[in-house]
């Protein structure tokens, strides 16, 4: 499996506004940690088990955050992250990824964008899916 990076380039034009924007904001009141201490040791990277399977670094993560870089959202790593707490474990700072990365799935989810199309899905499929199944996910995936 071939992992196409989200950000080929990091180029970003940091600004007051920006670091101190609605958007970190909204990160550190969900996720409940604090964001400036991480100091990019790299042990929270190191410590990942699926970092093979992400597309940004944990490290990667959080430094796009800190600079309220919103293309994070975009980024395949925040739904990798199986919430081991391996990277909580190693971190100087104590600093949960794991509470970060739900939180960056929530703001995600929570800009109402369908993922779920049902017109787009064959009636033969859709007879042979669990009800259950499909009311959560169309309550999950959709606005």
């Amino acid at each position: 499996m071939v992992i196409k990076p989200v950000i080929a380039r990091m180029n970003l034009i940091l600004s007051r506004q920006r670091v101190n924007g609605e958007f970190v904001r909204k990160v550190v009141e969900l996720s409940g940690e604090n964001i400036y201490a991480c100091y990019q040791c790299g042990k929270c990277s190191s410590a990942c088990p699926f970092v093979d399977k992400m597309d940004l670094l944990p490290s990667q993560v959080i430094r796009l955050v800190q600079f309220g870089d919103e293309r994070v959202l975009n980024s395949g790593t925040i739904w990798v992250c199986s919430a081991c707490f391996t990277c909580r474990a190693g971190c100087p700072k104590g600093i949960d990824i794991a509470n970060i990365n739900e939180a960056l799935r929530l703001i995600h989810l929570r800009k109402n964008i369908d993922h779920v199309k049902l017109n787009k899905l064959k009636r033969t499929d859709l007879a042979g899916f669990p009800q259950i199944a499909l009311i959560s996910c169309l309550r999950k995936y959709s606005s």
